[in-house]
């Protein structure tokens, strides 16, 4: 099996915090994606090991979700590093605006921070001496980057394609877009790369491409046909990182997160149509049978 070249170094997190990736370049540095706000310690810990000595210029971000830039703020205080962000979220980003975060949206938690440089569709950089271009990729967050060294075939993908499958589609759940469409759009721009390897925003680096790319298509087709089966999955996503970051709630709670929290309250008005009782009744039965959370008396309890 092929190796990533020796200057890419990925510190797999899993969740709540997405990989990050440092890109050694001599004495230097570069940081992509910064995890989730609550492990902001242990992501700066994790990259000053990393580092060993070396400095930290950059952080370049692939997106705009809670758990890929959660961890900026707290990093740039420890290395006095430069923040770049994707430029569809910049105006968000420097003004805060929780909504187009979509920190409000899902009930998630931020720390705010400044952007220092934009990265556009077609720009090319340098990080972990290789030779990296920024290519578009909407879907799951209409203004996510992703990058892609042509010299090894490695593609940073962001949350635009892991092994399994790719994230929410907040668009069409909120009705603010095509993100199926998108998401396609960016599967087949994918799919015309030399991909040979792929580092997802979660999960382990792979270089099974084609059969990711393929299970990726059969997910699109399956929530383009059914848009329930597509509200389902981004309540039942949130909730599991709710509940990893809280590690329990109370089981009468649920009925009322699924009328508040605007990503579920309007993911049900426009697919689901149920009862927030209802829908909380069917959301612990699915948690538990997939094995991430148990009940314990009145408590839903991470696994």
């Amino acid at each position: 099996m092929s190796r990533l070249p020796a200057s890419i170094h990925v510190l797999e997190r899993g969740w709540l915090s997405s990989n990050n990736i440092l890109l050694f370049d001599g004495a230097c540095a570069t940081l992509v994606d910064s995890g989730y706000v609550t492990h902001a310690a242990q992501t700066v810990a994790l990259v000053r090991a990393g580092l060993g000595g070396r400095t930290l210029t950059d952080i370049v971000n692939t997106h705009s979700h809670s758990d890929h830039i959660g961890g900026n703020a707290a990093v740039q205080r420890a290395f006095g590093c430069r923040i770049t962000v994707p430029v569809g979220m910049h105006e968000a980003v420097q003004q805060w605006d929780e909504s187009a975060l979509l920190l409000s949206v899902a009930e998630q938690a931020g720390e705010r921070f400044s952007a220092d440089a934009t990265a556009h569709p077609g720009d090319e950089r340098e990080m972990g001496g290789l030779h990296w271009q920024a290519l578009a990729a909407p879907g799951h967050d209409m203004d996510a980057l992703m990058y892609f060294n042509r010299d090894h075939g490695v593609l940073i993908s962001g949350d635009a394609l892991w092994r399994d499958g790719f994230g929410i589609l907040f668009a069409d759940v909120l009705g603010t877009g095509d993100g199926i469409g998108e998401a396609r759009n960016t599967l087949d721009a994918i799919a015309r790369l030399p991909v040979r390897h792929v580092i997802p925003g979660h999960g382990a680096p792979f270089i099974e491409v084609d059969e990711a790319l393929a299970a990726a298509y059969a997910r699109l087709r399956a929530f383009e046909e059914d848009g329930a089966r597509m509200a389902r999955n981004a309540i039942r996503a949130c909730t599991t990182f709710a509940l990893l970051e809280q590690r329990r709630m109370a089981l009468d709670d649920l009925p009322d997160a699924m009328a508040r929290v605007p990503l579920f309250r309007t993911a049900n008005a426009r697919f689901l149509n149920e009862t927030p009782a209802r829908l909380a009744d069917w959301l612990v039965d699915s948690l538990v049978k997939a094995g991430v959370a148990r009940r314990e008396g009145e408590w839903l309890v991470a696994v």
